[in-house]
């Protein structure tokens, strides 16, 4: 296909469309990247787990107590914009996706150029009563 691109844009006289960017996934092993930095400390999650404590509730989710706990691996582009967010799979898509999307608000433009693509890890703990 991207030869096909090559040929039709020289027929134009235009330069070839650039190639897609994949994104790697996260590395097998969590343990071994970094933990996500952040300029200012992110609010605490405490105020946000009505929904968490919700889906539990519901049956939705399952949860040992009254917490519960998502890892994420976060990619972030060497000028600091987060690219990908990855829940681990903890069996609650609800919930982790609420997870990704709270993070990508406390990441967003607080997380230091790293000066190249990479992957970081991160954990948000959701507690309630």
């Amino acid at each position: 296909m991207n030869a096909l691109l090559t040929i039709m844009a020289a027929l134009q006289g235009a330069a070839p469309a650039p190639a897609p960017v994949v994104l790697a996934l996260p590395p097998a092993d969590w343990s071994a990247m970094p933990e996500l930095p952040f300029r200012r400390r992110p609010p605490a999650v405490s105020g946000l787990s009505a929904y968490v404590r919700d889906e539990v509730r519901d049956g939705r989710c399952a949860a040992e107590g009254q917490a519960l706990r998502v890892d994420l691996a976060v990619h972030v582009a060497g000028n600091g914009q987060i690219r990908r967010i990855r829940p681990r799979a903890i069996n609650c898509p609800t919930v982790e996706q609420y997870a990704s999307g709270l993070m990508l608000r406390m990441a967003r433009s607080n997380v230091p150029p790293p000066g190249e693509d990479r992957w970081y890890r991160a954990t948000l703990l959701f507690t309630w009563r």
